[in-house]
């Protein structure tokens, strides 16, 4: 989920209040499929499908104002207002979940431990390491990663040597979206898909992206297991204060690097 938001906030410099809303509509996209398929991967791979392309139609419609702050992130967060409410209409208010792959259900012992940890999760880490290992390749492995990040460094120049900039941004955008759609499966099999997660997710999200650095891969992984950890602790011993914890620990870390743990003052152009 953080990784198909650095994309867009940390690269695109979009404010996508509409990211949880993919996730949660490719959660709910996945549980119906799952339901006519009886096939985890088929469903989770259909919903990133599906996300995608409501994510490309969604830049189709933002491109008008990109670069306007104000009108930007209303659209967004209208786009996502709509998208709760449609997950409301068609899926109801009781929390669902989608059933874990047979081969991953149960639970594995961990070397050098006594505790017993879900295949599922142990799956869900790799999957979200992949993704990020995949992006980190993209970006500056590539010649889409290279134009990706010059149109977003000087969208004029790259424009005059030919190479359509709003397509860039447009496949960013389907990156992300379908990054959110594979999100809300796996999420919707470990926690649950309900009203209020996309607010949840979103705002985990945006938390991760800034403390890790604003366009940042691997700061937004350093940060999410920073943030993970911090959180989870927060919830098992202070559970009241779990929020002021998180938040607690993002101001720290801007304190000491304000440009975010793997940003620097140059990419810091928003």
């Amino acid at each position: 989920m953080a990784s198909g938001f650095t994309l867009v906030f940390g690269l695109v410099r979009v404010t996508n209040l509409a990211h949880g809303g993919l996730y949660l509509l490719g959660g709910y996209t996945a549980l119906s499929l799952q339901r006519m398929t009886g096939n985890w991967f088929i469903a989770a791979g259909l919903g990133a499908v599906a996300t995608a392309g409501l994510s490309t139609v969604l830049y189709l419609v933002l491109r008008r104002v990109h670069g306007d702050g104000l009108p930007e992130t209303m659209l967004t967060l209208g786009a996502a207002i709509v998208m709760a409410d449609q997950a409301l209409a068609n899926w109801g208010g009781v929390p669902s979940d989608l059933d874990p792959p047979a081969a991953l259900r149960g639970s594995i012992d961990l070397p050098g431990s006594i505790l017993l940890y879900p295949k599922f999760r142990l799956s869900v880490v790799a999957m979200a390491l992949l993704a990020g290992l995949c992006l980190w390749l993209l970006l500056y492995r590539t010649r889409l990663g290279s134009t990706i990040r010059a149109s977003v460094d000087d969208r004029d120049m790259v424009s005059i040597l030919g190479i359509r900039v709003e397509l860039v941004f447009c496949t960013v955008f389907a990156m992300a979206g379908a990054l959110a759609g594979l999100a809300g499966a796996a999420g919707g099999t470990y926690l649950s898909l309900a009203q209020g997660e996309d607010n949840r997710i979103l705002l985990a999200s945006l938390i991760v992206v800034i403390a890790g650095g604003l366009g940042s891969i691997g700061g937004a992984a350093v940060a999410a297991v920073v943030i993970g950890l911090v959180e989870a602790f927060a919830q098992t011993h202070h559970a009241i204060f779990s929020v002021l914890i998180t938040f607690g620990t993002l101001i720290a870390i801007l304190a000491l690097r304000p440009h975010g743990i793997f940003g620097s003052q140059q990419d810091d152009r928003a």
